[in-house]
């Protein structure tokens, strides 16, 4: 099979499963999402949506935000780890909105990195799920399938995002991502993974079903 057939095969499976693909974290706007991304890292989506409503009940925007203490925030973040890290990460980007961006998320790759605690896979996820703007995060999950289908060498996630976007047509790019996540935590996780409930990898990830029935 060709890359483009394997490419086009993978974009057919995704969308007759999941044509509509919700988006994982809860929000209501591009700074609540911004803090549920944050929280997210290292952290499962299921837990960040138990923690958000108690912080978004005292603080949903910048402004009010930064009138809670850094104490305060840890407590509520707590469950989803790294807590000094994102605590601080919340409370200075906060600042920063109100001082450079009116308090507004911007809807740029670069500002959004400039901002504490945000990398680009967050900013890639803002971009995506809070503009429109297609971008593609990477996220391991993703980077996971694409070495799985040989689609990518599983050398870094910069090289995943490198070779998605290649593969990819640009106008997908923001739902795909969604789709080979919610595929990769179905019916190709990380453990417990059954290659026989693995359609893509069975059909396109030839070096990989034969690694896996060498183990």
């Amino acid at each position: 099979m060709k890359k483009e057939e394997k490419v086009q095969f993978v974009i057919d499976t995704l969308e007759r499963l999941y044509p509509n693909p919700p988006i994982p974290l809860d929000h209501k706007d591009p700074y609540t999402l911004l803090i549920a991304v944050l929280l997210s890292a290292q952290c499962t989506d299921e837990r960040v949506n138990k923690i958000t409503p108690l912080l978004f009940k005292k603080a949903d925007n910048p402004y009010d935000m930064v009138k809670l203490s850094l104490e305060e925030i840890a407590d509520i973040i707590r469950p989803c780890g790294l807590t000094p890290m994102k605590s601080k990460g919340i409370l200075g980007l906060s600042h920063i909105l109100i001082e450079k961006h009116n308090g507004q998320v911007p809807a740029d790759f670069a500002a959004l990195e400039e901002l504490p605690a945000v990398g680009h896979k967050t900013a890639s996820v803002v971009m995506s799920q809070a503009f429109d703007i297609p971008a593609f995060p990477v996220d391991t999950h993703i980077h996971r399938l694409m070495y799985r289908w040989n689609l990518s060498n599983g050398k870094s996630v910069e090289q995943t995002e490198k070779d998605a976007k290649r593969l990819f047509p640009k106008e997908l790019w923001n739902k795909l991502h969604l789709q080979i996540i919610y595929y990769a935590r179905e019916y190709s996780p990380a453990r417990n993974w059954k290659l026989e409930n693995d359609t893509i990898t069975l059909k396109i990830g030839r070096k990989t079903v034969l690694n896996y029935h060498l183990k």
